[in-house]
């Protein structure tokens, strides 16, 4: 690649991140469903066909933020994930990063949440986010892996998908919370995961083989078409 052909990239990645910048701040101060692309590109100081050109919509501003957060929590999560030492610890470790970088825009997390449906492209279920999904179950996949965790082979092949369910249902609570400081998330992620590890210790217990088979069945029923 020639000089001009860097320089000519550099400066549309550097658009484009204007622009997406620039949308954020106002999905955060209009809300999504008000704000519209011709004020996302007066924030960012393009023509609104130079907003057009890199976002063709709403919907690709809000998926090339989810792809953005990803890929910059990944590496830090990664980190850290290499210097705890149990599960709690690495599960804490997924989770917590998770609320911290999505603090700025919780209330826009909540809007979207009304997309749930796994048709429409904004849902955590969707075609179209399932390379972020993949990638955020691949984190809890290692953290379940490093810490050595026994389960039985009808349940242990959905575990990391179920605590991504987890954090998904955490999440949720989060965005809804009124709560001073959203203290009643705190209190539900430190009873739950307690509860959670609780449990993952009983699963290991041959006192409860018979139960192995049917959590196995019930896990396959609903990951079948995953």
């Amino acid at each position: 690649m020639t000089g001009p052909q860097k320089s000519g990239l550099k400066k549309s990645e550097e658009t484009r991140t204007r622009i997406l910048d620039a949308a954020l701040a106002v999905f955060r101060e209009r809300g999504f469903e008000r704000a519209t692309i011709r004020e996302m590109a007066k924030a960012a100081g393009v023509a609104v066909g130079a907003a057009y050109y890199y976002f063709d919509s709403k919907d690709a501003i809000v998926l090339a933020f989810y792809a953005r957060a990803q890929s910059e929590m990944t590496p830090h999560i990664q980190e850290q994930l290499g210097r705890a030492k149990s599960l709690e610890a690495r599960l804490r470790v997924v989770i917590s990063h998770k609320f911290e970088y999505f603090a700025p825009n919780r209330k826009l997390l909540g809007a979207l949440s009304a997309h749930a449906d796994p048709e429409h492209p904004l849902s955590p279920f969707s075609t179209q986010n399932g390379f972020i999904r993949e990638q955020d179950i691949a984190l809890f996949e290692r953290a379940v892996t490093d810490s050595g965790v026994k389960l039985p082979p009808t349940i242990r092949p959905y575990l990391s998908r179920l605590l991504w369910m987890y954090q998904m249902g955490l999440i949720l609570f989060w965005v809804y919370d009124g709560s001073k400081k959203q203290e009643r998330t705190s209190l539900l992620y430190e009873k739950t995961l307690k509860m959670l590890l609780v449990t993952l210790r009983l699963a290991s217990i041959p006192l409860f083989r018979p139960l192995h088979k049917l959590a196995g069945d019930l896990l396959e029923v609903v990951y079948r078409a995953n």
